[in-house]
């Protein structure tokens, strides 16, 4: 994944008044010296030439003590541009967020948007992107001519592509492919979740390059191999009727649907899909009242839960919580955030794993399950972690920290007990 480093940065200046060289230094919240930039390429036609220095006036959060981040910089430049178009919300993200729930219009509007973004051969891709910081920009020494601005494009799209090679490769090396004919068992789903996992980097990344690009589907589905997609977006440029690329696919007629490279099998077999999609909004399953407190509660919000998610979501928001009232937050100390940090995403994990099973365990297979348990305890240990390396800092009181470690080692075995449970199971 990208290194995203705008909410660590203090100040910094970029210097590209040299032709071909980009130098510079960005003091990060949490590193003693500023890091260093010394880099090949050319920056956009805003910067070019052009003495940049930016400061960030907003609260800074520290890298990440374990971040192993190069202090010397080299590589090549993406792009640096200090007018790229955003979107900005004129709310608070959290009230913009349940007005969006609400089914509320979210005010915004368009702002420039400093972005600067190079391909570090230790660090691989790293942007920093911010709308709020203060920049001063120095009256340019030369400027790119036409060829040097299509070559400075051509330079930038090969660095992306580069990195995106990379990580097309982690992608491929998690591929797993056990044969058709045999039982997956609990090896075969980590892998699979793994790989699953690395492809959903590949999107993210994709998703982050090219959110306001007005051919953004279609260079994502180019690059993540979609060929489906592709072709039902060159259906919708022909003259689709209005419909979307996805909503044209799925309700193509069978007669013509070798032009998305489907046959009429699969055609019918998404609108079949569509129709019980459909069926399931209106029935909607109700769990089994007969394994009510073992696999299913229901929340004061009338949600279903597995208890033990609940436990850990529950368990997680009360030390949120209590830090909070402790005037502690995660940007605080690195340790703690990542306890916290680590303890939310254990409940989020165990979540995947188990609030299904409210509606039947024959809806999962165990090993599947297991797989998912083991990425949750995977978490759990991870939480632990952090919490032995902030009691010594004594930043949480000691019945605090005792409740926790407490609360932990039963999550922990309740856990185990699940995964040696759902092993039994055929």
């Amino acid at each position: 994944m990208a290194w995203r480093i705008h909410d660590c940065v203090i100040r910094g200046e970029i210097d590209n008044r040299e032709r071909g060289v980009v130098r510079g230094r960005i003091w990060l919240d949490g590193m003693t010296d500023p890091v260093v930039l010394e880099l090949k390429g050319n920056a956009c036609p805003d910067l070019v030439g052009c003495l940049l220095t930016f400061e960030n006036l907003h609260p800074t959060i520290p890298m990440r003590t374990d971040a192993q981040f190069n202090p010397l910089q080299s590589g090549t430049i993406g792009d640096l541009t200090a007018s790229r178009k955003v979107r900005v919300l004129d709310l608070p993200i959290e009230e913009a967020y349940l007005r969006k729930k609400e089914g509320l219009s979210v005010p915004e509007h368009m702002a420039n948007c400093l972005y600067l973004e190079w391909f570090s051969d230790a660090n691989g891709r790293v942007v920093v992107e911010s709308t709020e910081y203060k920049v001063t920009i120095s009256p340019p020494t030369w400027r790119l001519t036409l060829e040097e601005e299509q070559r400075r494009q051509h330079d930038a799209a090969d660095g992306f592509i580069g990195f995106m090679q990379k990580v097309s490769e982690a992608v491929e090396a998690a591929q797993h492919h056990p044969p058709e004919e045999e039982k997956w068992d609990e090896f075969d789903y980590e892998k699979f979740m793994r790989a699953s996992d690395a492809g959903t980097d590949k999107y993210m990344e994709l998703l982050d390059k090219y959110e306001d690009h007005p051919d953004r589907e279609r260079l994502i589905a180019k690059e993540m191999g979609w060929d489906w997609l592709e072709e039902a977006l060159d259906e919708e440029q022909r003259g689709g009727g209005g419909q979307s690329a996805a909503d044209s696919a799925a309700g193509a007629d069978p007669a013509e649907s070798d032009k998305f490279g489907a046959n009429e099998e699969e055609a019918l077999e998404i609108d079949e899909i569509n129709r019980i999609c459909a069926e399931s909004a209106e029935n909607p399953l109700q769990p089994d009242p007969g394994t009510q407190g073992i696999d299913w509660v229901r929340t004061e919000d009338g949600d279903i839960k597995h208890p033990l998610s609940l436990r850990a979501f529950n368990s997680s928001m009360s030390l949120w919580h209590k830090c909070k009232d402790l005037g502690l937050g995660k940007t605080d100390d690195d340790d703690l955030g990542r306890l916290i940090t680590e303890f939310q995403i254990t409940g989020a994990k165990l979540a995947g794993a188990l609030n299904s099973l409210a509606y039947g365990r024959d809806l999962t297979e165990g090993a599947f399950t297991v797989a998912y348990l083991k990425r949750a305890l995977n978490h759990v240990h991870a939480t632990q972690a952090a919490l032995e390396r902030v009691v010594p800092k004594n930043l949480l009181p000691a019945d605090l920290v005792a409740s926790t470690r407490n609360e932990l080692f039963g999550i922990r075995e309740e856990i185990l007990r699940l995964m040696e449970e759902f092993r039994g199971l055929k």
